[in-house]
C-alpha cells in the first residue's frame, strides 16, 4: 500500500535537531552543517510536498542530502576558499564539557572523511535514527547493501577514532 500524504510543515520544527546532526556528520562543520538545514527546510517549504510511504525523517534526510549534493556541485564551480577555526564561543552553553564537545567534533570529523555510500549509510541510520528500511528507502538501495555499508562505516570511524588507520 502506497499511503500518500502532504508534509505537515508544522512538525518540521520537531526533526531541526537530527537533521542538524546528520547535517553535521555529512559536513564535518557546524557552520556549514547550519546552513545545509536551514536551506534544507527553505526548500522543502517553498511548496507543498508529498510524502510517499515514508516518515518525515525520512523524507527530510533525503532532502538534506540531495540539498547537499546539489551545493556541492555548485562549489566545485567556484573558487576555492580556507575555513576558519572553529575557536568562537559563540552559541555555547555554559554547560557544554570542552572535552565532550572535543570528542564530538573528532567523531563528526571522522564521519565526514568517510567515503560517500559509508557517510551516507551512517549518517541515516546512527545519527538520523532512521530504521535499515527507512534508512535504505531513503538511500535508495537494498537493505543488505545499507547493512554492509554501515559496519564498514563504523569499523572505519573506530579504527580512526582509536588510532588505527587502514
Amino acid at each position: 500500500m502506497n499511503l500518500e500524504r502532504q508534509l505537515d510543515p508544522e512538525a518540521l520544527g520537531d526533526h531541526i535537531d537530527r537533521l542538524y546532526r546528520a547535517a553535521w556528520s555529512l559536513c564535518g562543520s557546524r557552520e556549514e552543517a547550519e546552513d545545509l538545514v536551514q536551506e534544507t527546510y527553505a526548500r522543502v517549504l517553498a511548496r507543498p510536498r508529498l510524502i510517499r510511504g515514508e516518515d518525515e525523517v525520512g523524507y527530510l534526510f533525503r532532502a538534506l542530502r540531495n540539498t547537499l549534493i546539489s551545493q556541492r556541485r555548485t562549489e566545485g564551480r567556484r573558487p576555492v576558499t580556507t575555513e576558519l577555526l572553529d575557536e568562537s564561543p559563540l552559541g555555547r552553553r555554559a554547560s557544554d564539557d570542552p572535552a565532550e564537545a572535543t570528542e564530538t567534533r573528532q567523531v563528526y570529523a571522522a564521519i565526514a572523511e568517510l567515503p560517500q555510500e559509508f557517510r551516507d549509510a551512517l549518517v541515516a541510520v546512527d545519527v538520523t535514527g532512521l530504521s535499515y528500511p527507512e534508512a535504505a528507502r531513503a538511500l535508495g538501495v537494498p537493505e543488505g547493501t545499507l547493512t554492509s555499508r554501515l559496519f564498514r562505516a563504523r569499523d572505519r570511524v573506530a579504527r580512526k577514532l582509536s588510532g588505527e588507520e587502514e
